[in-house]
Parts: structure tokens; sequence; C-alpha cells
């Protein structure tokens, strides 16, 4: 199968390129690709001829979107209709992410995919917008909502605790809820889901419930790292855009998909970015010594 990959450059583009070993992946990053653009929507996917369209494009600046409105709802509802057309019309299957924050965190257990959405942001409102879209333009989807979504690159929570790990103390919300999801573990769920042309809405995440104090504390530990974390409340750290209280997901889809529990995601992220510091460090390394072999002799 050929997967044409809108949004290659992001934490899940980049994951699916290097997760999916049974597939040709055609990679386009928002540069090359604008989607919401419907001509050039229409004629990238002519020209590459995709037997399938994964969607990782997206706007993902939960506050920034309590600012720029216009800018949250084109790339996460104008891009996705777009693409939801311009599929439907060549017969092609589109898989779309969405994301947690279509729920209001009210329910105080994790949501499955037949619970009602009610977000409670901007960005939760132009993420359930580029739903409705996807399901009303093309009958042939997969709807993935996933969570709290991390990697080795980009800009993610853990690599932002990874950065804060000098400081005294870490001051982390305790009373927000969700599912932490590794980014690699969710390509190789969605290389799966495609496999298996059932269509529908469906939630992807890491096994388990934790909240983002228990997260920092987990990628602390991971990294074998002492630094101080001091769980405080929602209110201590006010931000523009509302967060859902308990954004838990669950699945009550078939065929059930089932990615790792959620402290592994972060024990292989750990592994992973510690391997990148030793190469980088090796790599550094190499170029001292190739600058000095390179001296002319005094």
């Amino acid at each position: 199968m050929r997967v044409l990959v809108t949004g290659a450059g992001g934490q899940v583009g980049r994951s699916v390129l290097e997760q999916f070993t049974r597939h040709e992946v055609v990679p386009v990053a928002h540069g090359e690709l604008d989607v919401c653009d419907l001509a050039a929507l229409r004629a990238g996917l002519d020209t590459v001829r995709p037997d399938l369209v994964l969607n990782a494009a997206a706007y993902t600046d939960v506050d920034g979107a309590e600012r720029e409105p216009a800018a949250a709802f084109a790339g996460n509802a104008v891009g996705p209709r777009l693409l939801a057309l311009a599929t439907a019309e060549r017969g092609l299957p589109l898989l779309h992410l969405s994301s947690d924050y279509v729920f209001d965190g009210e329910a105080g257990r994790p949501y499955h995919e037949f619970d009602t959405p009610a977000p409670l942001s901007t960005y939760g409102r132009s993420k359930l917008a580029g739903e409705e879209a996807v399901r009303a333009f093309n009958p042939r989807h997969y709807l993935v909502r996933s969570a709290w979504v991390y990697s080795p690159f980009g800009r993610n929570f853990a690599l932002t605790m990874r950065g804060l790990a000098g400081r005294p103390e870490v001051q982390v919300v305790s009373d927000q809820f969700g599912s932490p999801t590794y980014a690699p573990h969710l390509a190789v769920a969605l290389e799966r889901l495609i496999e298996t042309g059932s269509f529908g809405t469906y939630h992807l995440v890491n096994v388990g419930v934790a909240s983002w104090y228990e997260l920092a504390c987990a990628v602390f530990r991971e990294l074998g790292l002492a630094t101080p974390v001091r769980p405080v409340s929602t209110p201590a750290v006010p931000r523009p855009a509302r967060r859902p209280r308990f954004s838990a997901l669950a699945t009550l889809q078939r065929p059930a998909i089932a990615l790792p529990p959620w402290p592994q995601g972060v024990k292989d992220w750990a592994a992973a970015v510690s391997q990148e510091d030793e190469d980088r460090a090796g790599t550094s390394a190499l170029s001292r010594t190739t600058r000095r072999s390179a001296r002319p002799p005094s």
C-alpha cells in the first residue's frame, strides 16, 4: 500500500516514517503541500497516486488557538474537510488524527468512541469540527483520537520536562489526568489499523491513566535525574485555554488494537533520547578529531 502522509515533519508524521515497515510511505511536509489548498491537494494526489492518505497535519498550539482561532480552524477543520473532499473524489481512504480535547473531562472515567464530545477550548472545538467534516465528506475514513502525544523530537511535554531538569524544583499540575501516548507506539498501531479495512472512529492511546505530575516524575526517573517535582493544582498555573480535568481515552471498538502501558512508553522514550545524546556526542567527538587531523603541521 502506498501511504501519503501529510504533516510528515511533526511528531506523529515522523514516527510513521520510522515505524511503518509493511507499506510504502510518501511524506509531505506543510511547505510541500498545503492541506488548505484544494487545487494543490488534488494535484498532489494525482501525482503521487496513493492508496491511502494519513493526515498528521494539524494546528497543535492549544493556548495559541485562543489568540488565533482562525488559524486553529484552518489547520484543524478546513484542511481536513478539503482532504476528505479530495480523497473521496478519488475513492481513497483517509486516516485523520484527532484529540482527547474534544471532551470536557467531566465524565470521571476514560472516554470511549461513542461518548458525546463537548470541547472546552477553541483548540478542542477546531478538532471536533475537523472530525465532523471528515465523517461528512469521506465515508471511507479512519478517525483516530489520541492524547498527550510525545516523542524524542519536536515540542512536547516530555522534552520540556527534560529541558527543566537543571532547576532546583519543577512545578507540575497534578489534577489533570489523561493517557500519555508515545508517538512511535501510536504509529505502530496506525499501521495495524489501516490493514483492517474497518472504517470508523478509534481511540488509540497507551494503556493507563496518569496526571501531568505523574508523567513528569516518570520522565525524570527514566532519565536518571533527581530533579524535585512539586504537584500543584490547575489554578496555580493559569493558562489561556481550559483543559479537561479527566480526558483519558479507552476503546470499545473492534478490532481492538492495544498499545503498551504508558510507563513503557516513557521507558522507550528515555532510551531513544539517551541514544540520540550518545550519537550526538560521538559525532561531535569525531568532528573534533577530524578538524585536528586536518590541521597543517606547524
